[in-house]
């Protein structure tokens, strides 16, 4: 094997790293508006088997579109320090929409797409959120809760549009792309930028803060783990909802400078179409859970072009070695 292909030394790396944490940190301006004006390139390959859409969208287009959107917040009122629950699935007015906040200094905070009511009702009111961001599928959940929110103000719909509340494409549509740092708040990096909950297995959901500082640690992730160079196609499965998609799918891939695959699949898990997908794009560096290798080890993989792949890892649980050798 080429050094090229191979990862670091463990004790040379571990010896030598080094990352400096600047007082002051915000992904949205420090990252994607620095590659937009810098190092402009395709940011994500967008692929939705549900629609048949498929285009590519630039480091640019993402500064841009977060711009719109981090106006909207700050004309609606939304205060930085504020929480802004999300549920939107694979698609990109997810990244809109979170880099929108982090720029805007609003604590984005979203949830798997398999949330109920009551698990929403939780999540707002342990959060204090004062603003719902949910694709039009999801809206009758928080109205079916939004009576039991107090803190909960503003409620945006992601999609078909829904009377009597703000439509995100169209409210983006009208907003400036221009949102200078200077009109917006002063993100320490030791500041809250992001939280999660837990998924409550054990017992209530807990609340995971994660700040600024956390999207540039996540350089690490993306090197020395997912191995990542510039040139790479990275590809996780995520739920946008789970902490996995934000080391996997955001923050270090986008500080190394890879291209990500951001795959909407249809009901179900279909291993075929995700296999084809890898030679479709070429797919580079790969990441899925135990579950979806053992839905592909039960196919003959021969019948797939996986050829550009060179770097698969996994997470989530334990993947049983018959499994990771096939």
């Amino acid at each position: 094997m080429s050094d090229f292909l191979q990862l670091p030394d463990y004790d040379q790396a571990q010896a030598s790293l080094a990352l400096p944490v600047p007082e002051f940190y915000n992904f949205g301006f420090d990252l994607i508006d620095k590659r937009a004006s810098q190092a402009d390139k395709t940011a994500l390959i967008y692929d939705d088997a549900n629609t048949g859409e498929l285009h590519k969208i630039r480091f640019s287009d993402l500064a841009d579109a977060s711009a719109r959107f981090a106006n909207v917040l700050t004309e609606m009122g939304v205060e930085p320090g504020a929480f802004a629950f999300m549920m939107i699935p694979r698609i990109p007015a997810w990244y809109e929409a979170t880099i929108g906040c982090i720029k805007a200094g609003v604590v984005a905070m979203p949830g798997t797409n398999l949330l109920m009511p009551k698990d929403i009702e939780y999540r707002i009111n342990k959060s204090r959120a004062t603003t719902a961001i949910v694709t039009a599928e999801h809206a009758e959940k928080i109205e079916a809760v939004h009576d039991k929110c107090p803190t909960l103000k503003h409620l945006i719909i992601v999609g078909a549009p829904r009377e009597g509340r703000l439509h995100f494409e169209a409210a983006c549509a009208d907003a400036s792309a221009d949102y200078p740092r200077d009109k917006a708040p002063a993100t320490r990096a030791d500041e809250m930028m992001l939280a999660y909950f837990t998924s409550g297995t054990t017992a209530f959901p807990k609340m995971v803060p994660r700040n600024h500082a956390y999207a540039l640690a996540h350089a690490i992730t993306a090197r020395y783990w997912q191995d990542l160079r510039e040139d790479d196609v990275h590809w996780t499965i995520s739920d946008t909802g789970w902490a996995k998609f934000a080391w996997g799918m955001i923050f270090g891939q986008w500080q190394i400078g890879a291209t990500l695959v951001l795959y909407n699949p249809g009901p179900g898990f279909d291993a075929d179409a995700h296999l084809k997908l890898i030679a479709k794009h070429k797919v580079t560096t790969f990441c899925a859970p135990p579950t979806a290798y053992r839905a592909f080890a039960q196919l003959d993989l021969g019948d797939y072009d996986l050829s550009t792949l060179r770097h698969s890892i996994s997470a989530g649980e334990p993947l049983n070695p018959e499994v990771i050798k096939t």
